[in-house]
């Protein structure tokens, strides 16, 4: 066995408190080649054996202040009044008692700390940490949005921009990619994940993956990611957040999962542990996650960090009574460094001599986090990397306002025989330009805007403005009214722009406060009076585009019936306003697809599209009337269809596209050979896509996939394959895709992922209502 294998067995071992000579028993390999390198391994062992126990702790625990002292865990709950002693960060630096810094960002600001920390006996490094999500200082769309582009290799190379930027200021580890699965629009989180499919999701979590780390974490413009958050925890009940989450075995395994697994696969350094229950048991705690799945099935082998207070947490789950109870229960669960409760740091020496926790498990503990450090090469590169970025790069804009371009969703266009809008006929003249978020450079940013610069911002307004006076006409603005108020001071200037113009754009939606953590919605409308004012401009009988602004999907239903141009716009980011402009007037043709349903109505959340059939289907149903003598007594609102208003993968372009002759390269596939775990190529699935429109343009091709008499029911078709496709005006292209064990599989209830000799339907197009399709089957 080689070294880094058998240090990986010791490793499982130890974290879950069994004997050293479980080592062995274990065949997962190491997710993360470099952290197993036996080089690094020597290095950590060396350092370990030379550590006191409060430098092993300091290494598990983390401070977020920048200034002289920060409040004890002890202090940050009433269940010990007593304890109000403060810790001076820069002194735990300087004794080496610390290990890692929460969003202390700058070189100046990580430079102070780590020569405290260097200065101290052992000189370990510390590894700064921040909540960079979509950009460091130049900004690109939320992930909500960047995942409507279904570019992977566009969401690697921003990813690297941000890791580029952010080493300057010191930062070397990214809490993100979040990876969860959100079903749910009510959850204000939504806005930080790539939506409701495990497959797109997996994808997506791959390319944040290698845009983070690169090649080599010890690469300069490299940085540590942390996949959060572990696990399910976009599963939240009535998509409130914090809240607990209960679901089967297999749909965790066929849903939830997928997307943290193909991270682990792909190499990710650390991972965080959620402030969910799952199934009772809160995440932190949860040594199923953590040890079973985490690290002796899928073969991680960074570490796990806590988010933020959440050890201190399992207090408030009812789990833990006191500190000490906590740091055991997360400690022996697989949790490494406690972020913010300071509980490690507090009450590991005294579990220790009661006996409730082995020194075997802290120096695990330890271990796993000296790895990323040396992985990172941190010891010999501790402080930021080149020249300090304060703002946004010029050289970046064009990549940020590439991935704005391609994250906007064109949900309507026209349609029901009127004429499109968009883009913007170049004889317009006069053009209004309406709403809150027209000139808001604070907002076009986001939830969790990395070190944005509010002046680095080009707003709607801005972008439009000079785009009109390029081409002689006018840009004619109002306010209209506040994102959320119900002062209609400003409606009549409002109706005033409308009426002068030939066109009104329309640029309303949500406060970048509204989405993003503690950000959950129980109404998904339009806040405050906008829908009014929509209502009144739109009456006015001008063409209107509407622009939505938001972390979520909203409902709709009142503009889709209304006005004639909708088109989600997310929150862009620092070229917002370019972008917006470039696209309104056809220099860039849109191509983004929804990768969240929209709703007809909050009710119908969480909504997602590959839902399972029930026993009493809708079938052929017209669900938009009311039930009848046949329709009645099946799965159905009585009030809204069942389906979304915008379903997955729905979005169109300013041109269209058609599909035909669906063919699969076998009908028939031997079980014993799909049944085999990375199975690849079993069967080829081909078609043909072809632009029917006037305008060259972009198609995001996506392949489903329904399984029929398998063993557990399946849902009416998931996502297994997608590609972007450029085509100009008349062009067509075969498009192929690969259907191996990975893309057949799926779960049955002892949970094992298998395959069964069962009927496959495949269907190819342009959103999950795709109709073109082939079928073929998994026999004896």
């Amino acid at each position: 066995m080689r070294l880094s294998s058998l240090f990986l067995g010791v490793s499982l071992a130890l974290a879950v408190g069994a004997p050293a000579s479980a080592a062995g028993t274990l065949a997962v390999p190491a997710a993360n080649a470099q952290l197993a390198s036996p080089d690094i391994e020597r290095k950590v062992d060396a350092l370990l054996a030379r550590m006191t126990l409060a430098e092993k702790m300091g290494q598990l625990v983390q401070y977020g202040s920048d200034g002289a002292s920060e409040p004890t865990g002890a202090d940050a709950i009433a269940a010990n009044p007593e304890a109000r002693a403060h810790v001076d960060v820069l002194a735990l630096a300087g004794k080496g008692e610390l290990g890692s810094m929460l969003n202390v960002v700058g070189a100046a600001k990580t430079r102070r700390f780590q020569e405290a920390a260097l200065h101290s006996r052992l000189g370990i490094p510390l590894l700064f940490g921040a909540d960079i999500i979509h950009g460091y200082r130049t900004i690109y769309p939320v992930p909500l949005g960047l995942s409507a582009t279904w570019d992977p290799a566009l969401v690697e190379d921003v990813s690297h921009m941000s890791a580029a930027e952010a080493v300057t200021g010191g930062v070397k580890w990214f809490y993100s990619p979040m990876v969860d699965i959100s079903r749910d629009a009510r959850w204000g989180r939504s806005t930080e994940g790539a939506g409701e499919d495990a497959y797109l999701g997996a994808a997506m979590a791959r390319a944040y993956i290698r845009g983070y780390q690169g090649k080599s974490l010890a690469d300069p413009e490299s940085v540590a990611a942390s996949v959060k958050h572990f696990a399910a925890y976009g599963a939240a009940e009535a998509g409130r957040e914090y809240n607990t989450t209960d679901m089967s075995d297999i749909r965790l395994r066929q849903v939830y999962l997928p997307p943290y697994r193909a991270a682990v696969e792909a190499g990710a350094a650390t991972m965080m542990s959620a402030f969910n229950a799952l199934n009772g048991v809160p995440a932190t705690a949860d040594s199923y996650l953590m040890t079973d799945i985490l690290r002796k099935e899928w073969g991680f082998n960074g570490f796990v960090v806590s988010d933020y207070t959440a050890v201190m947490e399992l207090n408030n789950h009812g789990v833990a009574l006191d500190a000490a109870t906590a740091t055991r229960k997360a400690l022996q669960a697989g949790v490494e460094v406690d972020m913010m409760s300071h509980y490690y740091d507090t009450e590991i020496p005294g579990l220790l001599k009661e006996g409730k926790l082995s020194m075997a498990t802290v120096d695990e503990a330890v271990r796993r986090v000296l790895r990323v450090k040396f992985a990172l090469g941190l010891f010999e590169h501790p402080y930021a990397h080149g020249t300090e970025v304060t703002q946004a790069v010029e050289a970046n804009r064009p990549l940020a306002r590439r991935a704005a371009e391609e994250s906007f969703v064109l949900l309507k266009n026209g349609g029901t025989g009127a004429a499109p809008v968009l883009p913007l006929d170049r004889r317009v003249r006069k053009l209004a330009l309406i709403g809150p978020l027209a000139d808001a450079a604070g907002e076009m940013q986001g939830a969790w805007g990395g070190a944005q610069r509010f002046p680095d911002v080009v707003t709607l307004r801005s972008g439009l403005s000079a785009r009109m006076k390029a081409r002689g006409g006018e840009l004619i603005y109002a306010e209209g009214t506040g994102i959320d108020t119900d002062s209609e001071a400003g409606f009549a200037d409002a109706k005033k722009a409308a009426a002068e113009a030939d066109v009104v754009v329309m640029a309303l939606g949500e406060s970048s406060r509204m989405s993003g953590e503690a950000g959950s919605r129980a109404r998904l409308d339009l806040p405050g009076n906008q829908q009014a004012l929509l209502e009144q401009i739109a009456a006015t009988g001008k063409p209107v585009v509407l622009l939505v602004f938001s972390g979520r999907p909203l409902v709709l239903d009142w503009a889709d019936r209304h006005v004639p141009a909708i088109m989600a716009v997310w929150f862009p980011g620092t070229e917002a306003g370019n972008a917006v402009t470039n696209v309104l007037f056809g220099d860039t043709a849109p191509s983004g697809k929804l990768t969240m349903s929209f709703p007809y109505a909050e009710g119908q959340e969480p909504l997602y599209y590959n839902q399972f059939p029930t026993g009493r289907p809708p079938g052929d149903a017209d669900l938009s009337k009311p039930p009848g003598p046949d329709t009645t007594f099946i799965s159905r609102y009585i009030d809204v269809p069942n389906d979304a208003l915008y379903p997955f993968g729905h979005g169109l372009s300013y041109t269209t596209f058609g599909y035909s002759d669906v063919q699969v390269s076998r009908h028939r596939v031997p079980l014993a050979e799909a049944n085999v775990p990375g199975a690849k190529n079993l069967v080829t699935v081909t078609a043909t896509v072809k632009n029917t429109g006037k305008r060259a343009g972009t198609e995001v091709v996506q392949l489903y996939v329904r399984n029929l008499g398998a063993s557990v029911e399946q849902p009416m078709r998931s996502l297994r394959g997608f590609q972007r496709v450029a085509l100009k005006p008349g062009e067509s292209r075969r498009v192929t895709f690969q259907l191996g064990f990975p893309e057949l599989s799926f779960w049955n209830a002892k949970s094992q992922e298998v395959v069964e000799p069962t009927r496959y339907t495949v269907w190819v197009g342009g959103s999950s209502r795709a109709d073109q399709q082939a079928s073929f089957d998994i026999v004896h």
